[in-house]
Order: structure tokens, then C-alpha cells, then sequence
């Protein structure tokens, strides 16, 4: 089974048995129904189901020529909300199974973003009708979580905030130049990075780490769509799963400017979350590729 099921309010939820019982019931009562044709004898199919509002399950698998339908495989879901990224993005399917991953660059975190996709259809769709690569492309990006902290705020004035933005802006132009072969850029970052460090070893010997770091977003373990992330929350709700009953916390976080929405069990979840504080954990990420003809 799934790890990140009990992000969605299946926490309760450990045998094989039932596992198999909620696969076909989203195959059997899906809101939402993909297809495209694999080759002459076979059709890709994806079933999704909602549990709860903008999160659910979805199950792919394959039709044969006799119509019948063989389960692959089944994974949590939740929709995102705006637009993460409008950086190019590509495409690469994972080996073991008909899976994808989805790659972008995105200046703003300065490493590359890989994210599991979650609208397969729509991509092979363009891909068997050779229209990739799609212009104009933008990602929407969400994350699951199984366990996360709430830290809070930092104090900041206006002012602060006024600078604080406008370095970012400031260094996002100096990445993207230097990523166009500019070596005065280069430079430039690289005694940033330098002064940065400086001025965090100093202080890190008398100052709590998040006191010093706002928010970041950063590649978790071995596994390349999970990341580390502490970010302000700027939206929560509850919601519950209509089936178990367990409560799940979805948050809209900004990491390092990237806007992603989060949901965690309520039982997993340590602190109280509110909008200005911070949520720290660990996300698996992923994506929705909007092509400009949907």
C-alpha cells in the first residue's frame, strides 16, 4: 500500500484486504474517468475519486482488446490551486511502471524541481499526437505530507519585508543570467553565497536556525519528489474524509516564493496550524502540467 494514504485520511487503514476493497470501489464509483489508446490492442485508463475536497485516490491500468480491465497500480492525490511554476518543463517516464515524472528549473529554489505527474493522460495524449513539445505550458504543484511540525513565525516590519522581496527578485535575475553563460552574474552570486555563509556562521552560534531561515525547499533522502520544506502557511482548512472520518489539514505554503498546497493528517501534524506561522516537514511532491488547449 501507499505510504502517503494517510495524508488523505487513511491512516486507519493497514491490511491488504482493505486496500483492495478501496481500489475497487474508486474503479467502480470514480468522478473522474481518462483514457487514451496505448497501441491497436490496448487503452491506458485512470480513475480518480474524491474523499475529501480537491483530494483523493486514483487507480491506472490498462484495458485489453476484450474490454477487461487489469488494475497496475494506485496512488493519494490532492489538486493544487495556483500556478507553481511557468518554467519549461520535461517529461520522463518511470521504469517500473506506466508512471511519470515531471522536471523543471525553477530560479527561485535554484535546483531542479522533479515532481510525480499527475495528469498522465493529458501528456501522452499530446505525445501520441506528436504535439510536444506543448508551448506555454505551466505546473500547479501540491504536496503530502506524514508528519510536520508547526513553527512559529518570524517578527518582520514592513520594511523588512519590502527588502527581503526585492533581494529575491534581485538574486531570481542574477540565477537566470548566469544560467545564460553571464560571468559577471556568477560572480556576483558566488560572494553572496560567501558573505552568506560568513555572516550564518557567526550567527548560528547564538541563534536558533529558524530564527535565521525563513523558509527553504530542498531534496529529502533518495527518493528525487521528496523534499524538505518549511514554509509560511497562508491558507488551512479541515476537511474530513468522507469515508473514515479522520481529519486532514490542507495549508497553501510559499517556499522560497513557490506556492504549494500541503495536506497532512490531523494525527500527524505536531502544533496548531495558522495562517503567518510555519509548517516544517517532509512533502511528496507533485504536479499538474496545465497545456494551454485544456
Amino acid at each position: 500500500m501507499h505510504r502517503y494514504l494517510r495524508a488523505i485520511g487513511f491512516a486507519s487503514m493497514n491490511r491488504r484486504s482493505e486496500f483492495e476493497k478501496l481500489v475497487q470501489q474508486v474503479a467502480s464509483e470514480a468522478d473522474k474517468r481518462a483514457y487514451t489508446s496505448m497501441d491497436e490492442d490496448a487503452m491506458l485508463a485512470v480513475f480518480s475519486k474524491e474523499y475529501a475536497p480537491g483530494m483523493g485516490i486514483s487507480i491506472c491500468g490498462e484495458y485489453n482488446e476484450n474490454n477487461q480491465f487489469f488494475f497496475e497500480y494506485a496512488y493519494p492525490y490532492l489538486e493544487g490551486q495556483d500556478i507553481t511554476s511557468t518554467e519549461d518543463i520535461t517529461v520522463e517516464r518511470h521504469a517500473e511502471k506506466e508512471s511519470y515524472a515531471g522536471v523543471c528549473d525553477d530560479a527561485r529554489v535554484e535546483i531542479t524541481i522533479i515532481f510525480y505527474l499527475q495528469n498522465i493522460i493529458s501528456y501522452l495524449r499530446a505525445q501520441n499526437t506528436d504535439e510536444l513539445p506543448v508551448k506555454g505550458t505551466t505546473v500547479t504543484m501540491s504536496g503530502l505530507s506524514v508528519q510536520g511540525t508547526i513553527v512559529l513565525p518570524l517578527q518582520k516590519s514592513d520594511l523588512s519585508k519590502a527588502r527581503a522581496d526585492e533581494a529575491a527578485e534581485n538574486r531570481t535575475k542574477l540565477v537566470e543570467a548566469a544560467r545564460r553563460g553571464d560571468e559577471e552574474a556568477m560572480e556576483t552570486l558566488t560572494l553572496d553565497d560567501m558573505d552568506t555563509y560568513t555572516t550564518l556562521s557567526r550567527k548560528i552560534l547564538t541563534t536558533d536556525v529558524f530564527s535565521l531561515v525563513d523558509t527553504y525547499f530542498m531534496p529529502y533522502g533518495v527518493e528525487c519528489d521528496q523534499y524538505s520544506v518549511l514554509g509560511e502557511i497562508k491558507e488551512v482548512n479541515m476537511v474530513t474524509n468522507s469515508l473514515t472520518g479522520e481529519n486532514v489539514y490542507k495549508m497553501k505554503l510559499v517556499c522560497n516564493d513557490l506556492p504549494i498546497n500541503v495536506c497532512i493528517n490531523e494525527q500527524d501534524l505536531y502544533g496548531e496550524p495558522e495562517v503567518g506561522r510555519r509548517f516544517k516537514g517532509v512533502i511528496w511532491l507533485q504536479g499538474y502540467i496545465n497545456f494551454p488547449a485544456e
